[in-house]
């Protein structure tokens, strides 16, 4: 009997324990839950983009609601009340405090204020390294050209092994010519295409993303890529071809090699500003920098993607070299147009 009368006080206590618990839960929501209704009721309002619906009152009050339920938050935890209060609470601060600091612009307002002005302005304040990046560009295709015409054998060391498929010193002109046309009928053209956009959009990434060492990767990587190009240019020159294949390179090569120079400008003012951060601090110049180049660099892979889709069908397609120059020096010319005509500056843009 007593070992029964042992167990029965236990369970006893423990249900008063429970008993007690759910009281002391009950008088803590009865206390406070006005103001989680009010929050919750305001935030739900936020949320549906009815923002210009609340009252006056309602949005004054929006931040000291948001504090006193994360008070009641704080001291729901210390007291360990039911789970389903703490998940309540926990969820209404969360939703509550991304109203109250959390971004203020929707997808389509930064969508909105990137192409309209954001990365243009972004392109424009690095042109002191865009510059500099060109000139290495124009520089290492020389060089290419230069190297390969004293001695054919650079080529081998200038062109990646994957270019090297029937594009080699001592090609034939018609063996190169069908390299340049009757691209939907040949496999391989395709295969090189995809091999070559992969290649430029690493390029573009790499360009930027060493930049940090000083901006002296970028610098060596725009030579070297050019140096490729010079190569091949030296190429198909030797065979009375250069009309032709910069017909087929122009087609999406002035919209990839730009995002290259871009990129390259990118990284080098990310390295420029923290080799020379002049009176701000290191970390200082490196993040405004940063934020700019960033702007940059996104604007570059929409291009990246522009020119792989000009690439994988335009220049497979299109096989006349004079629409082939139209295609590209318009999509050229529209781009030099958005990046240095059109000025306008967004309100609120980053990228100053």
């Amino acid at each position: 009997m007593a070992v029964f009368g042992l167990f029965g006080g236990k369970a006893g206590e423990g249900d008063a324990a429970i008993e007690a618990a759910a009281l002391r839960s009950d008088r803590f929501r009865q206390v406070r839950e006005g103001d989680w209704i009010r929050l919750e009721a305001i935030v739900r309002r936020m949320e549906a983009g009815r923002t210009r619906r609340l009252s006056d009152d309602d949005v004054l009050a929006l931040p000291a609601l948001y504090r006193t339920v994360a008070s009641s938050l704080s001291v729901a935890r210390e007291t360990s009340l039911d789970a389903a209060t703490l998940a309540y609470l926990e969820g209404l601060v969360q939703r509550a405090w991304f109203q109250v600091y959390g971004p203020r612009v929707t997808l389509w307002g930064w969508l909105r204020r990137f192409f309209g002005g954001e990365w243009s302005r972004a392109v424009r304040a690095i042109w002191p390294e865009l510059s500099v990046s060109l000139l290495l560009m124009v520089a290492g295709a020389v060089v290419g050209w230069l190297l390969v015409a004293s001695d054919p054998d650079w080529y081998f060391s200038l062109v990646p092994g994957d270019f090297l498929d029937v594009r080699v010193p001592g090609a034939s002109r018609e063996v190169l010519r069908g390299t340049l046309f009757d691209g939907a009928k040949q496999d391989g053209l395709s295969i090189f295409a995809t091999y070559l956009f992969s290649h430029n959009a690493g390029i573009a990434i790499l360009c930027f993303a060493l930049g940090f060492a000083f901006g002296v990767p970028p610098l060596l990587m725009l030579i070297q890529n050019t140096a490729t190009l010079g190569a091949m240019l030296w190429l198909f020159h030797s065979q009375g071809l250069t009309v032709e294949f910069v017909g087929w390179l122009s087609i999406h090569g002035t919209t990839e090699l730009l995002a290259i120079l871009l990129a390259g400008g990118a990284g080098l003012h990310v390295g420029r500003s923290m080799a020379f951060p002049g009176k701000r601090s290191l970390l200082e110049a490196a993040a405004e920098a940063g934020q700019r180049a960033a702007v940059v660099m996104a604007g570059v892979v929409l291009m990246l993607v522009c020119a792989g889709l000009l690439e994988g069908l335009g220049r497979q397609l299109i096989e006349v070299t004079a629409a082939r120059y139209a295609i590209g020096y318009g999509m050229l010319t529209f781009w030099l147009l958005y990046f240095f005509a059109f000025r306008r500056n967004p309100q609120g843009s980053e990228a100053a």
